[in-house]
């Protein structure tokens, strides 16, 4: 309350006024305009040369707003080719990129990893959109500037810039009756600096499940149990811009996070979790970055960019006996602490000296450090140190007809992995397993059939390192390690078309390919009841996307995209790949009655996927929502919508119900586009 009641007064007092006494530019830039340079251009990973010949999908700041998408991985979902899933026995929330997981494809912030060193994954609900500008997502084409890992795409989490000398924006809301959110982005620019920074908060005691929902074991229905949630993050960015073309930026974040998991329902009787719960809760998911980012011109066609950056991550899992979540007794309780950092840089020179080309060079240098320890136990240490070196040139043979091949090579080198035996009390290091090294190429060539269509074609081989779980963990004792395990590859395809017919129709058509070995997958009975990770998997994984917009009216909009795609298992095809269905249709409907007043209505499909590898599927489902957005004056919008309108009892993962109809209503402001 205290929250909202200090938003809502600084909303209609404090900024207003300060914003009235700040004199108006003579020529300020139209929303269109305005809307794109908000974007923190130095943060995205792009070949300048062919932005406008190799479009990535993306999801801007006003769009996650409007579908009142506060997570981004609720964001992304709105992209072809994207599908939400969830580990449901960890509550996470993730995505898949054309079938690849967060492992496959990672995770940046404004061009800086953020993925966790330990497992490779992130847990996308702990990162809110409130402070982004945009959502980048690379799929049939991804450049190598990224870095290692990137073997079925890459996400980009942009940053925004000020334009104005004194900018803001946020809101306050209400979730249901028992949640809440709060946020406010403040900027300002002048002739040389910029000052961004930005607080937001977001916490909901539990969510409300399907009324269709039948109570069953641990889940008596209603709110879902132990599925509290609070995040909260600051952010702040200083920059220099000497130049039209030069920029040099200190930025710094802090997420924190605490959340609750919920408990297994389901009725699958060979899945471990029937017969022993999980009792968990996560009284830290905390994050902190501190980066700088810097653009430098040396003349019109050279430059040198550059990234450093410290990433912590502190995180705790308590394991308890059972729904009361107060004792600690049983063999299977217990109290987790990781306490990781990462830190790392990389450089990247760019030169158009020769005609027809542009070329870029990229080093990057990255440490993961993982220090894990239950309580009680001593702490253990694992290193990683991984250097990628990356070539691409953007060739303009006519100019139509433009070229980008790409190369990069990678290692990584373990410089420490320890061992701990809890039976003798003693921590002994890992057998060395020596330099693990990857090359990776990519060839994409564009051609423009006239001014507004074109097609394209796209072929790489990429990969990824297995991470410090999949080497050395032993799964609570299930597991053997394996520090020896290579790299995955795929070889992916892509042939494309982009057009815009009448200036109200854009369309987007993609077919897609992917061979994959090496697949680091679980290996049963190595030892007797021990699994272990090895290379041993083969798949193939083929698809289409088509996304369409079309202007019906000068204020209505259509928007639908369609997601086809198949997974085939050919090492074992009686192993199911999960948590991804064949088929996604998402749609959206925009009217704006009156100049002040958007209408929104959107829908979801998505048909069964398998939840376990051995063949338990979850149903399909389908979703509807709507919002209404009104103008309040100047400064101010009311938007009140809900979502999963028909209270839907559906799953992601089996065991796992998500959740039922929910409403959210939240006062936003703001004084420029």
């Amino acid at each position: 309350m205290r929250l909202y009641l200090y938003l809502l007064v600084m909303i209609c007092f404090i900024l207003p006024e300060l914003y009235a006494q700040q004199p108006k530019a003579m020529n300020e830039p139209d929303a269109d305009s305005a809307a794109g340079a908000r974007i923190f251009q130095l943060g995205e990973i792009t070949i300048t040369a062919s932005r406008n010949s190799n479009p990535g999908d993306q999801v801007n700041a006003a769009a996650m707003a409007l579908n009142n998408k506060m997570e981004v991985s609720e964001a992304l979902n709105m992209l072809p080719g994207i599908h939400l899933t969830a580990s449901g026995a960890r509550n996470e929330s993730m995505i898949t990129v054309r079938g690849f997981d967060l492992r496959q494809v990672p995770v940046y912030m404004d061009g800086i990893p953020v993925y966790v060193p330990y497992d490779g994954y992130v847990d996308l609900a702990r990162f809110t959109t409130f402070d982004l500008s945009a959502i980048d997502v690379s799929k049939g084409y991804s450049s190598v500037l990224y870095g290692p890992n990137a073997l079925g795409g890459a996400i980009n989490l942009v940053s925004r810039k000020p334009l104005q000398k004194l900018e803001f924006d946020g809101s306050a809301g209400m979730i249901n009756t028992n949640g809440y959110e709060g946020n406010i982005n403040i900027g300002s620019k002048w002739k040389q600096f910029f000052i961004q920074g930005g607080y937001s908060h977001l916490h909901r005691d539990a969510f409300r499940m399907s009324s269709d929902f039948i109570p069953g074991k641990n889940e008596d229905g209603g709110q879902r149990d132990n599925s509290y949630r609070t995040d909260r993050k600051y952010n702040l960015k200083i920059g220099w811009t000497p130049g039209e073309k030069s920029e040099y930026v200190l930025g710094y974040i802090n997420q924190s996070g605490e959340k609750g998991n919920p408990v297994y329902t389901g009725n699958d009787t060979l899945n471990s979790f029937y017969l022993k719960p999980r009792f968990w809760q996560w009284p830290a998911w905390n994050k902190e970055t501190f980066y700088f980012i810097s653009k430098t011109s040396f003349n019109d066609k050279n430059d040198l960019k550059a990234r450093i950056y410290y990433d912590k991550f502190v995180n705790t899992i308590f394991s308890f006996d059972d729904a009361t979540y107060s004792t600690m007794n049983k063999p299977s309780a217990f109290k987790s602490y990781y306490n990781d950092y990462t830190y790392g840089g990389s450089l990247e020179y760019g030169t158009a000296s020769i005609e027809r080309h542009h070329l870029r060079l990229a080093l990057h240098y990255k440490k993961d450090v993982h220090r894990e320890h239950d309580l009680g136990e001593p702490l253990i240490h694992f290193i990683d140190n991984t250097i990628t070196l990356g070539v691409e040139d953007t060739y303009k043979i006519t100019d139509k007809l433009i070229v980008i091949p790409g190369l990069s090579y990678s290692s990584r080198i373990n410089a420490k992995a320890e061992d701990y035996n809890s039976s003798t009390g003693t921590i002994l290091p890992f057998a060395d397993s020596g330099a693990s090294k990857a090359y990776n190429g990519q060839l994409a060539a564009y051609y423009h059939l006239n001014e507004k269509q074109k097609i394209g074609g796209v072929f790489s081989h990429k990969t990824r390192f297995a991470t410090i779980k999949d080497r050395y963990s032993y799964r609570l004792g299930t597991a053997i390690p394996n520090p020896g395990l290579r790299p995955e590859t795929a070889d992916n395809y892509e042939l494309n078309f982009t057009g815009n017919s009448f200036n109200r129709l854009n369309l987007r058509v993609a077919l897609f390919y992917s061979k994959i070995t090496d697949i680091i997958m679980f290996i049963n009975n190595v030892e007797p009841g021990k699994s272990q990770m090895q290379n041993a998997g083969r798949a193939e994984y083929m698809g289409a996307e088509a996304a369409a917009d079309y202007r019906v009216f000068k204020n209505m909009f259509l928007g639908v995209n369609y997601t086809y795609l198949e997974r085939h298992n050919l090492t074992d095809p009686s192993i199911y790949f999960t948590d991804v269905p064949n088929t996604k249709l998402y749609g959206y409907i925009k009217y704006n009655p009156l100049r002040q007043v958007q209408l929104l209505v959107s829908s979801e499909y998505n048909s069964s996927r398998f939840s376990t590898s051995y063949g338990t599927r979850v149903g399909d489902f389908t979703l509807v929502n709507a919002a209404v957005s009104v103008g309040i004056g100047k400064y101010m919008r009311v938007e009140t919508g809900m979502n999963n309108i028909f209270d839907k009892n559906y799953y992601l993962v089996e065991g796992f119900p998500e959740e039922g109809r929910n409403f959210f209503v939240a006062l936003r402001f703001s004084n420029h586009p």
